[in-house]
This record gives C-alpha cells, structure tokens and sequence, in this order.
C-alpha cells in the first residue's frame, strides 16, 4: 500500500477513534420540521418568549445594516459539493429563517439566525473583502499588488474553493500568495486546500503564517479526548437536527458546519511576538498575539494602509465560551480582556473598521472603540465578579443563578449570550480556580447517576409518585424541576418510557426558550435521542493533511489512553523501540504498571553499549504510515513482518501483546440515557 493511501485509510481509522470529525458535522441541509415527537411551545413558553420580545430592543436594526453593508454579489448554485456530488453546504439551506420569530424559537436568537444567514461576497474596506455565510466562519481576502492574502480558509476545502471562485469572478483572478492562519481552530484553516497547493508553498510561492504552537494546538485539541469531544460537539452544533421552528436554526456563531474534507498546510512563518510586522505582496500587516483567549494560540492582525483591525476570533457579535460545551480546556477570561485592552491601546485611536473570523464588520472610529470597549467589560465583568463571588463562599452552580451583566453592558446585542453565556461562563470562570468540586463533603464522593436515580425515586415514594411529581412540575411551567425528576427516572431504569418521554417534553420546551444556539441544540438533541435513539456517526471529510503533521509523541499519546489499565497491570514489563526511518525517529515505549510510557531516542543515546535490562525486549522498524494502519486501522502486524514492510529484531510477539490491550472507542455513547 502506498503511504499517501496508507496515510487516507489510517486517517479514516482515527477519525472513528478520537472523534477527529467533530466540527466536520453539521445539521441536515433541508430547511423543514421532521423531528420525532416534535411538539409545540406551551403557554409557558410562548410567555416567556413574549417576554423577550418586549424587553430587548428589536426596533435597533444596526445590525441588520452592518451585516449587508458592502454586499456585492453571492453564488448562484446555492450547494457546494464534493468532486463526487456529496453535498457539503447550501446557501438555502436556512432561507426557511425569515419573518416574526416562531413561538417555538427565542426571538433573540432567531433574529441571530436571520444575521447569520446572508451570505456572499462583501467590501469590507479599500481591498479587504470578506466571504461570509458559506460556512460557520469568514474568508477574508486582502487584494495585494499580484494576488489575494487570504485569512482563516473556512473549514473545508470544498467551501474555500466556492469563496474563492466568488473572489475571483466579481474582484479579478488572482493567485493567493499568502494564507494567515489567525488561530489554531480547524474552522479557520481546515480550507486551506480549497485556495492554495501544496506544491506552491513548497516551492516557495504561497507564504503560510500562524502564531507560535500552531501546528501543536491545531492537531492536540481533539486527539486526546477526541472522542468524547466528538460525541458531545453533535449536541452543541445540532447535527442531527432538521433545520427549521421545532429543529436547528443557529449555532449562534454561524449557521452549522461544512461536511467537506479538512486540510492543513503547516505555516511556513510564525510570528513570534506582538508588534512583528510583515510586508506581503506590498501589504503591510502588524501582528497582536493572544494565546489563551479564544484559542491557546491566536493572533490579531491590523492593516495600517486601510485602518483595519482583524480580531480574529477575541471579539464578535455574540459573548463566546470560557469553555465549550463540546470539551477543551477552560479559558482564560482575565487574559482575554486583558488582551482586548491591548488591542484598544495599540489599534483602537487608528482603526476605521473591525472586522473577524465570524459574523460581520463595525465601521468608525468612535463605534469601533466603543464596541472593543464594550465587549472587553463583559469578559471582565465576568471574571472579576465570578471571582468575587467565589471568594465569598458560592460555588459555581450558586454563581450562575446570580450573575448577570449590568444593563450598561447587556444592552448590546454583541454581548448577548448565542454561543457562550454568561451562566456557562461563570461556571468555567469557576472551574478554572476551583476546579470541579465546590467544597461541600456530600460532594465530594456523590454517588452515580444510575445509584443515585435509584435512590432518590425510592425515597420520594418510587416511579409512580416522581412522575406525577414531574407532569405537575411540567403543568406549572417548572421545566427545570421537572427534567431533574425524569432525569432520576431514567437514570434509575423506573418507568422508562414514560419517564423518557416527559424527560423530552422538558428539554424540548427549555431548547425552544433558549437564547442560545448552542443551549437550543444541545436540549433539542437531547429529546431527539430520547424519543429515537441515537443516530449513526455521520462520515465526515478526512483530515489526511492532520495526520501527517501529528507528532508521532502525540500518536503515542494517544495509544496511551487507549490503553486497558486493568488488563495490562497483569501483564509483564515489555520494552519496544518503534523506528520510522522516513520520519526520522526512534521511540521508545515501555508497558509497565498498567501504564503505556514513551519517549523519544536520539542517535546519542545509542552510543554507549546498554546494559542488559536497559534493553529493549523488540525493536520494530517501519514506515510511519505502516504504523498507523497497524496501530488504528486494524492491519494485522503479522502479514506487514512477512511481506517486509517491518522488520523485527527481538520478539515481534511483544507489540502484538501491546496492540491487543487497546481499546476501540465508540463514537455513538449514551449522554442522555444510562
């Protein structure tokens, strides 16, 4: 097998263990209502929806007017689709999200998901345009004196490749001669094939820039615990939910995600500290590094020629999250106003117009520092008192009921929580400092859901009696209280249909309140499985170009928790080298007390004879590529050592051992349900 095609299937393989498609699923492309038990907004939830309505200022329609501001012209074939027909994206896919806000969708957020929607080609500035609306982010494209600088290439190749036919039709048909990579998220350089070759950059044409650590971040965040992430990211963006009033119809922070092939292109340049400057194609960039805000590695770009200030992802049109939803590490909120604070002293007197890597551009001096401003007190607002109130003794879970943003700040509607919020926030803000337990000792050894449920519908007078406690509760519009009462059903095994069912009725009527994107979906998909189960992982484009530039240390990690402690615990000591001479590499991998350690050999480490026990039990050398399909893509080791392609020296018998202690994750585990 050639490596490239060893590399795809591996890559295929890995896809299905560590969740590698997280962002690459996205709700189905018809706009239409077909959700199962998919039901109607109560009395309660029409009141409350009302209430939004008549307290937020929907008359203010700035928005409206910043978001088609420069349009010029879109794409006539609204779908996008692979070489082999497979759609990737519909621009129509959403035209279903226009007029008055059903009652069965928070009107907040369905006058987001009318932003979101429009699409196209739009001037930003005297040769700054923007993409936007053909995936969940931007495109921007800086005309130099030759060709196209290129920022953040969107998710998929096949998405790219659409913004920059678009480009190349309405502003003239030029090559793209550097890409920036603004941060380490693959919605923001996973089209990089869609606009440049590979064989362009290596010949020198085509320049690639990244803040420091970029290759480490883009292929680390979803490896480790990929596939737990994966699962958890089908709630967050919806991908099983029809678009339309009872189903998806936002992210918040774009409409979905593309389900086209991810790329990556390694950068050929990095910044490395804030104030650098690159001249481009006759285009000057100065450069603000941001790690540990929205990313751990992130850049702000600023174009003093035209006054314009790229924010890469620090600032937008919605407070983001501390932590996702889906899983990552908590951020850091101090630093990310921090950072804006920067941003405002460096840029902020010499900017006529802001623009970033999702939702649309603010024009003006004076707007555009009131905005930054704005939005970095909410992030501060946030920390410092989330903190405050920790130090006084609340936990997290107390801190969230309490906190919300001053009116001051709350008035803008770029401060409203579509894709974070401020109850999730403060939660993280929380977790940050305290970590999960809140100091309470009942807390600190609780029992398991399923233990737990049990327990508690046995002593609240057993299935029957928490049932009617649950539709009462949902009769008087307590749907919190009522989804914690079914929840203990079902994670109890009590009464489980219907217990399952009013459980459903609760998440669905919460997802229909909900002001946030990722909140609607995540309640949505949780009553979408209760009623039909889980659906089937969606195949998703592989992401081949993140393979090859994973490190083999991390590949190894990753071995490492797959890894069945208790059964290996029983097995002896084993020591192998694993040589990839195309790579370059020796790496040493131990098995001992259940645990899997590996590190890397240097040539000087061999130069001094080893002592007996320091050696190791095999050595297999390999090609790298042969070593993902016979790690992760199931190939057995033994015809690979007959046919040549590894040889061993020692006992080959000893990584067949190894391989057999590995777990296989599922992709499809149970969130809602035990």
């Amino acid at each position: 097998m050639r490596a490239d095609a060893a590399t795809a299937a591996a890559a295929l393989a890995i896809a299905s263990l560590v969740g590698i498609a997280a962002l690459a699923a996205s709700p189905p492309l018809a706009a239409q209502d077909r959700a199962s038990g998919s039901g109607a907004a109560t009395s309660f939830t029409r009141q409350a929806n009302a209430r939004v309505a008549g307290e937020l200022p929907f008359a203010d329609r700035q928005d409206f007017e910043l978001a088609t501001r420069g349009f010029i012209a879109t794409r006539a074939e609204p779908r996008i689709e692979t070489a082999d027909g497979r759609v990737v994206w519909d621009l129509a896919a959403y035209d279903a999200i226009a007029g008055a806000a059903p009652d069965t969708v928070n009107p907040s957020l369905w006058r987001q998901a009318q932003l979101l929607a429009k699409h196209g080609l739009f001037k930003v500035a005297d040769r700054v345009h923007q993409v936007r609306g053909f995936d969940i982010s931007n495109v921007t494209f800086i005309t130099g004196s030759t060709g196209y600088i290129v920022i953040d290439p969107l998710l998929s190749v096949e998405t790219a490749a659409a913004a920059y036919e678009l480009v190349r039709q309405q502003l003239g048909d030029r090559p793209v001669v550097a890409v920036i990579y603004t941060h380490s998220h693959a919605d923001h350089f996973g089209g990089v094939r869609g606009v440049v070759k590979q064989e362009d950059v290596a010949a020198g044409k085509v320049r690639i820039l990244a803040p420091p650590r970029f290759l480490e971040e883009s292929v680390a965040e979803n490896v480790i615990a990929g596939n737990a992430m994966s699962r958890r990211a089908a709630y967050q963006f919806g991908s099983a939910l029809p678009v339309g009033a009872t189903g998806h119809v936002s992210s918040g922070l774009g409409q979905g995600t593309s389900r086209g092939t991810v790329s990556l292109i390694a950068p050929t340049d990095t910044i490395a500290a804030t104030g650098e400057t690159r001249t481009i194609d006759g285009v000057r960039l100065v450069f603000q590094l941001t790690p540990g805000t929205e990313a751990p590695a992130e850049m702000n770009v600023y174009f003093p020629e035209w006054k314009a200030l790229c924010m890469a992802e620090n600032a937008g049109a919605s407070m983001h999250n501390i932590l996702t939803p889906r899983g990552a590490l908590v951020r850091d909120a101090k630093a990310w106003a921090d950072y804006l604070t920067e941003s405002i002293t460096l840029y902020g007197g010499a900017t006529d117009v802001v623009f970033a890597s999702h939702f649309w551009p603010r024009w003006g001096g004076d707007a555009v520092r009131d905005y930054l401003e704005n939005h970095r007190d909410a992030y501060k607002y946030l920390h410092d008192q989330s903190v405050r109130l920790l130090n006084q003794g609340y936990t997290g879970s107390e801190i969230a009921e309490r906190l919300r943003l001053p009116d001051a700040l709350a008035r803008h509607w770029y401060n409203r929580g579509y894709y974070g919020t401020m109850s999730h926030n403060s939660k993280a803000v929380y977790q940050r400092y305290m970590g999960w337990y809140d100091g309470n000792p009942s807390h600190l050894h609780a029992l398991p859901p399923e233990e737990a449920g049990r327990r508690y519908v046995e002593a609240m007078g057993g299935a029957a009696a928490v049932l009617e406690r649950a539709h009462a509760a949902y009769d008087a519009g307590e749907y919190r209280w009522a989804a914690e009462l079914a929840d203990r059903l079902v994670f109890a095994g009590e009464a489980t249909g219907a217990a399952e069912s009013m459980l459903a009725q609760c998440f669905e009527q919460m997802g229909y309140q909900a002001e946030a994107g990722t909140w609607r979906d995540m309640y949505l998909t949780g009553a979408r499985e209760l009623r039909s189960g889980v659906p089937p992982p969606q195949a998703a484009g592989v992401r081949i170009d993140v393979l090859r530039n994973t490190p083999s240390s991390m590949l190894l990690d990753f071995l490492a928790v797959r890894l069945d402690g208790e059964r290996a615990a029983r097995e002896r000591p084993t020591t192998i080298d694993l040589a990839f001479p195309d790579f370059g590499e020796t790496h040493r991998v131990r098995l001992r007390n259940g645990v899997l350690i590996h590190e890397a050999r240097s040539a000087a480490a061999e130069v001094a004879p080893a002592p007996p026990s320091a050696r190791p039990d095999a050595v297999l050398t390999m090609s790298r590529a042969v070593f993902l399909q016979v790690a992760f893509a199931g190939t057995p080791l033994r015809p690979q050592i007959e046919s040549g392609a590894v040889k061993v020296e020692g006992d080959g018998a000893a990584f067949e051992t190894l391989l057999r202690l590995l777990d296989t994750f599922t992709p499809d585990f149970a969130i809602v349900t035990p």
